[in-house]
C-alpha cells in the first residue's frame, strides 16, 4: 500500500517537479494549492491542469488572504521589478516579491492537511540556488519547520510516527530540476512561473522579465531546451 503525502503545489516548474518525483516514489498524492490574494490566478488553472495530469488522489485548494498584509509585489499594489537579464537579479537582498512568511504558512496548512488523512510526508519545492533570494527557501528554514512539525502534533505524541518535509530541489540549480522534471515525463507546457503575465487573445504571456521568468529561461537555456510556454 502506498504511504500518503502532501504535495504543496502552486502549478509553478518547481513544484510540479515535486509532484513527478513524489508519483515516482510511489507516494499517494494530495495536492494542496493556495488562494492566497496572489496577482492572478493564472497559477491556480495550471495547478489544477497539473493534478489532473497527474492523476492526484485529491486537490484541495486552501483559500486564504495575505493581501491583508500587503507588503510584496504578488499580494499589494507594488510594481513587479523587471530586468533585462539574468546577471541583473540581486541575490545579496530579499525582493518585493517576498510574500511574508508565506511558505511557513503554507507548510502549516500542508501539515494540518497530513493529520486528517494519516500522512507524515508533505513535499514542499524550495530551492536555495537559482531563486530570488528568499528566506524561506533554505535548507535551514526547513529542517527548523519539520522539527517543529514533530513538536506541535498530535499524531507524533505517542513517538511511533515522525513527519518528514521533503524538498528534493533544495539543492538544485534551475537546469537539473528541467532535467530531472523532463526525464519523469513532466510536460511544462502546463506549468505558469510570472509574476506579471498579461493575456491576449485568450493566449496567457509570461512578461520574460520578472526574476522568475528569468531563472525559468534560464534554466532552460543551460539545459539546452525550449521553454514550452509562450512570452511577450
Amino acid at each position: 500500500m502506498s504511504k500518503k503525502a502532501v504535495i504543496l503545489l502552486s502549478g509553478g516548474l518547481d513544484s510540479t517537479t515535486i509532484l513527478a518525483i513524489a508519483k515516482s516514489q510511489n507516494f499517494e498524492c494530495h495536492a494542496l494549492s493556495f488562494a492566497y490574494g496572489q496577482r492572478h490566478i493564472i497559477e491556480l488553472e495550471s495547478a489544477k491542469k497539473i493534478a489532473q495530469k497527474f492523476s492526484v488522489t485529491d486537490h484541495k485548494i486552501a483559500n486564504i488572504d495575505l493581501r491583508i498584509f500587503g507588503n510584496s509585489a504578488l499580494t499589494d499594489e507594488i510594481a513587479v521589478p523587471k530586468h533585462s537579464k539574468v546577471d541583473e537579479l540581486d541575490a545579496k537582498n530579499i525582493p518585493i516579491t517576498y510574500v511574508p512568511a508565506r511558505n511557513t504558512i503554507f507548510l502549516s496548512y500542508a501539515l494540518a492537511y497530513c493529520e486528517t488523512i494519516d500522512a507524515f510526508d508533505i513535499f514542499i519545492g524550495a530551492n536555495a540556488v537559482d531563486y530570488s533570494g528568499y528566506p524561506d527557501c533554505r535548507p535551514t528554514f526547513i529542517k527548523a519547520f519539520n522539527d517543529m512539525a514533530n513538536l506541535a502534533t498530535a499524531k507524533t505524541c505517542d513517538g511511533k510516527n515522525s513527519f518528514k518535509i521533503h524538498a528534493p530541489l533544495v539543492n538544485l540549480s534551475k537546469e537539473q530540476i528541467i532535467e530531472q522534471g523532463l526525464k519523469l515525463g513532466v510536460d511544462y507546457s502546463l506549468t505558469h512561473s510570472c509574476y506579471d503575465p498579461t493575456i491576449q487573445n485568450d493566449k496567457i504571456l509570461s512578461c520574460g522579465k520578472c526574476d522568475s521568468c528569468l531563472l525559468r529561461l534560464k534554466g532552460f537555456n543551460l539545459a539546452k531546451k525550449t521553454d514550452p510556454i509562450n512570452y511577450i
